[in-house]
């Protein structure tokens, strides 16, 4: 059951092929958010449950020494646990990032994917408290199937002003 109008579309795209939605969501959130689409972050998939976002190793992103830059590493978590708990904030709130805590523990190998999930009380406290924050962790793996990243994000939402 869609909880708001971000929701609602997420729905329409994903119920295409994978392919497809996965190339629409993208565009949709790369033309809403600037920063992502030129970063070139694609979304695998997103639903209420979780978010599965992903980023090349390509020039635009990398740092001095060939690796995904630290920023683009953030932005790319940010993205996973902000569109999530987007998906729930309802129409009168507003969701804002109000913290984030990034810890670089190796060097990443190649490209990022970004795995956010969110838990059935953080989903009722976002969908039925006026005003809130919670705390969303996200696991960010290499090419090599390492976690060169620990990371969480602070999400709150508040009353949109009128």
């Amino acid at each position: 059951m869609a909880t708001n109008s971000l929701s609602s579309i997420v729905n329409k795209i994903s119920a295409q092929p994978k392919e497809i939605s996965s190339l629409q969501l993208s565009s949709m959130f790369g033309e809403t958010v600037k920063f992502f689409g030129r970063a070139g972050i694609q979304v695998e998939s997103l639903n209420i449950n979780n978010a599965v976002l992903r980023l090349e190793n390509n020039e635009t992103v990398q740092n001095h020494i060939g690796g995904i830059h630290a920023a683009a590493t953030a932005l790319l978590g940010e993205s996973a646990t902000g569109f999530l708990v987007g998906m729930h904030v309802p129409d009168d709130r507003i969701p804002l990032l109000k913290s984030m805590n990034i810890n670089y523990i190796s060097r990443a190998d190649g490209d990022l994917k970004a795995i956010s999930s969110l838990t059935e009380t953080q989903i009722s406290d976002i969908k039925n408290t006026d005003k809130g924050e919670t705390a969303v962790k996200v696991v960010i793996t290499d090419s090599a199937g390492n976690n060169p990243v620990d990371a969480e994000f602070i999400w709150a939402w508040v009353p949109k002003k009128k």
